[in-house]
C-alpha cells in the first residue's frame, strides 16, 4: 500500500523543472477550473435537495415524484465526469510508484513521459466513440421527462475531452521535449504495429488476453500510469486490435456503471463526513469509542472496526460504508497519530472481509 500513491501524474520529484513539483498544472489552470468546481458543488446540492424532497413526498405525503430519479441520474453522471477531470487537474488519480522511483534519475523523465502519453492515447482512442454514443442516444427518450438521453451521456465525451486538455497542458508544462517526443514515438509505434497485425491477432485466441489484459496493463502499471487508465488502456487495445466489437461498448459500459442510483449515496456520505468533521461530531464519536476501547493495544483500529460495523447495518452498501466512515473518522484518527496508509489498508481489509461474509 505504501507504493500506491496519489502523486502527480508524472511524479516529478526527481527532475529539475520547477513546474513538475507543483501540485497541479498551475495557477492559471486552477482558475479556469473553478467554474467547474462551482458547478459540481451546485449539482451535489441539487441532488441532496431532490432526494430529500423525494423521500418527504413518498413517506410523508404518500405521493411519489417520478421525475426526480431521472434528474438525479443526469446530475450524478455529470458530477462523476466533471469530478474525474478535477481529479486529473489536482493529480489525485492513484498510481503505482514503486518501479519508477527505483529507476535511475536520467530515465525517469522518459518513463513519466510515457505514462502521460499512454493516458492521452486512451483518451484519444475513446473520445470519438463517446461522441458517437452521445449522438446515437438522442433518439432514446427518458420515461418521465421525455428528454433525449444525450443530455445525460454527453457528460462522457465532455469529461474525456476535458481530461485530454488537462493532460496536454500538463505535458506541455512539465515534460522535457526530448522525453515527450520519445514517448510519442514509442506509443505511436506500438499502436501502428498492433494495427498492422490486427488481422492476424485474432488467430492467437486466448493469448491476446495475456498480451493486452496482462502485458499492457502490467507495463503501464510499472511505468506509473494511473491505475484506472492502465486497465482502461488494456481493455480498449484488446477490443480495438483483436475483435470486431465496436468501442461504443466500452462507453456503454461506462454509462451503465455510472447509472446506478446506489452510487448517488457516495458523494452524499462524503459530504456527511465533511460535516461531521467540521462540526466536531466526528471527534465526539471517536472520543466516545476511544474511551471504551482506545486504551487497549491498537485501540483506534478497533474504533474504526466498530464504526464500520455500525454503519454497515444502516446503509447496506459497501461503497456507502467507506464513504461514511473515512471522512468522519480519518481526520480525527490522523490527528491522534494514526498513519493514513495503515487506516486505508485496514478499511479495505474490513470491507473485503464483510463482502465475503455476505456472499
Amino acid at each position: 500500500m505504501s507504493d500506491v500513491q496519489n502523486q502527480p501524474l508524472l511524479g516529478g520529484e526527481h527532475y529539475s523543472e520547477p513546474e513538475a513539483t507543483s501540485p497541479g498544472i498551475g495557477r492559471t489552470a486552477s482558475r479556469w477550473m473553478m467554474p467547474l468546481e462551482a458547478v459540481s458543488a451546485m449539482l451535489i446540492l441539487g441532488i441532496i435537495g431532490l432526494l430529500l424532497a423525494a423521500v418527504l413526498s413518498r413517506y410523508v405525503f404518500a405521493n411519489s415524484i417520478v421525475w426526480i430519479d431521472e434528474v438525479v441520474s443526469i446530475s450524478f453522471i455529470w458530477v462523476t465526469m466533471i469530478g474525474s477531470a478535477l481529479a486529473m487537474q489536482r493529480n489525485e488519480h492513484l498510481r503505482l510508484s514503486l518501479v519508477v522511483d527505483k529507476l535511475p534519475s536520467r530515465w525517469q523523465p522518459y518513463v513519466h513521459a510515457f505514462a502521460i502519453t499512454a493516458v492521452a492515447a486512451f483518451l484519444v482512442g475513446l473520445l470519438p466513440s463517446a461522441v458517437e454514443y452521445a449522438q446515437e442516444e438522442w433518439f432514446i427518450k427518458s420515461p418521465a421527462l421525455d428528454l433525449p438521453n444525450t443530455y445525460r451521456v454527453a457528460s462522457i465525451p465532455f469529461g474525456l475531452g476535458l481530461m485530454l486538455l488537462i493532460v496536454i497542458g500538463y505535458a506541455a508544462r512539465t515534460v522535457p521535449v526530448r522525453a515527450l517526443v520519445s514517448a510519442l514515438v514509442v506509443v505511436a509505434a506500438v499502436a501502428a504495429v498492433c494495427h498492422f497485425f490486427s488481422a492476424a491477432l485474432p488467430s492467437l485466441g486466448s493469448w491476446n488476453m495475456l498480451i493486452f489484459l496482462v502485458g499492457v496493463v502490467s507495463v503501464c502499471l510499472m511505468a506509473g500510469v494511473p491505475i484506472a487508465f492502465c486497465f482502461g488502456l488494456g481493455a480498449l487495445s484488446y477490443l480495438a486490435f483483436t475483435t470486431q466489437v465496436p468501442l461504443l461498448i466500452v462507453v456503454g459500459r461506462m454509462d451503465e456503471g455510472m447509472s446506478s442510483l446506489i452510487l448517488v449515496s457516495v458523494p452524499i456520505f462524503v459530504l456527511l463526513g465533511c460535516v461531521l468533521d467540521a462540526t466536531g461530531m466526528g471527534k465526539a464519536i471517536v472520543d466516545f469509542l476511544a474511551s471504551l476501547i482506545g486504551h487497549v493495544k491498537a485501540g483506534m483500529s478497533y474504533v474504526l472496526l466498530g464504526s464500520l460495523f455500525i454503519v454497515s447495518g444502516i446503509s447496506g452498501s459497501k461503497v456507502s460504508d467507506m464513504a461514511t466512515v473515512a471522512p468522519a473518522l480519518f481526520p480525527e484518527m490522523k490527528r491522534r497519530g494514526n498513519k493514513p496508509k495503515e487506516m486505508v489498508a485496514l478499511l479495505g481489509a474490513l470491507i473485503s472481509k464483510q463482502r465475503k461474509q455476505h456472499h
